[in-house]
């Protein structure tokens, strides 16, 4: 693939635009942390944490209303190679002295819509041989496309899931992302409790919160009963909060005091809960934001 721009972010993020060789544009972000122990001083003499966020798609066919990618609407689905080469560019932006060692299947596209080859490619990449980047390292996320769930729960490589839920009920859900009038909330559910029955492993559930829309209490409240009562173990699903990050509509962000007491609220009611702080926000490359066809020349 042919890299057509690259940009760098205050945060020490790299945002890659690349088209394929049929003209189809995608982006790629590698994206840099400061690695946690040892106390501040300590942290910052160790390289930093590196995770590489790759597309499966050029564009994306679910049209979810706060995200960038689905307005490119759907060009096509990625070969194995191309989603590799993407961890490839970004790992030559790294350095030779710095080693990817997380990805997340978190930029353009549905991964469950080109399982195949998103699961090859992450085979590939887990193989010693080559980036040799464990499993258990790497993660794909889905808006919620239940026979990909239940796929994966089949499959050997034990890779995480994660399920960009961001609302407690259908009625919410289903006007944010419009998966959900196929595959409504129940039915989703049923497929993690056999992800976490087969894999035994746990699921990430994704939340964002906009501004008057999904942020109360008493939506914290839905969304600690829905997941308490589908978890198969105490530590059956764990919840990220997500900020918004601006897309062009006319969706806002929850200021960081309702955030704060949403969290609190799910910890008070016994979910394991993080606020996900965003990367690559000042040059479009964070969570939501991915539209190549705006930046690839």
């Amino acid at each position: 693939m042919e890299v057509t721009r690259e940009l760098s972010s205050d945060d020490g993020s790299t945002k890659l635009a690349l088209r394929t060789d049929d003209g189809h544009p995608i982006e790629a972000v590698l994206m840099r942390f400061r690695r946690g122990g040892g106390g501040a001083e300590a942290a910052l003499t160790l390289p930093p944490r590196l995770t590489a966020c790759l597309s499966s798609q050029s564009g994306c066919a679910l049209s979810c209303t706060f995200c960038a990618t689905g307005r490119m609407r759907l060009r096509r689905s990625l070969t194995q190679a191309e989603i590799v080469e993407q961890l490839h560019e970004l790992q030559r932006r790294a350095g030779a002295d710095a080693r990817i060692d997380n990805i997340v299947m978190m930029g353009m596209g549905e991964p469950f819509h080109n399982y195949d080859n998103v699961l090859a490619s992450l085979t590939e990449l887990a193989d010693p041989r080559g980036a040799g980047i464990a499993p258990r390292r790497m993660t794909i996320s889905t808006v919620g496309w239940v026979p990909g769930i239940e796929r994966l729960a089949q499959d050997p490589l034990p890779v995480r899931l994660a399920l960009s839920l961001h609302a407690p009920n259908d009625e919410l859900r289903g006007a944010l992302m419009p998966v959900n009038r196929r595959y409504p909330i129940a039915r989703l559910m049923e497929a993690c409790e056999l992800y976490q029955h087969t894999s035994g492993r746990s699921i990430f559930i994704e939340y964002l919160l906009l501004a008057g829309q999904n942020d109360s209490l008493e939506h914290a409240r839905e969304l600690a009963k829905l997941l308490d009562a589908h978890a198969v173990s105490r530590a059956g699903f764990h919840v990220n909060l997500i900020a918004y990050n601006p897309t062009g509509t006319e969706l806002t962000g929850s200021p960081d005091h309702v955030v704060q007491a949403f969290r609190d609220e799910l910890r008070a009611l016994g979910l394991q809960t993080s606020w996900r702080i965003s990367r690559a926000r000042d040059i479009a490359g964070a969570c939501g934001q991915l539209a190549a066809e705006t930046t690839a020349t």
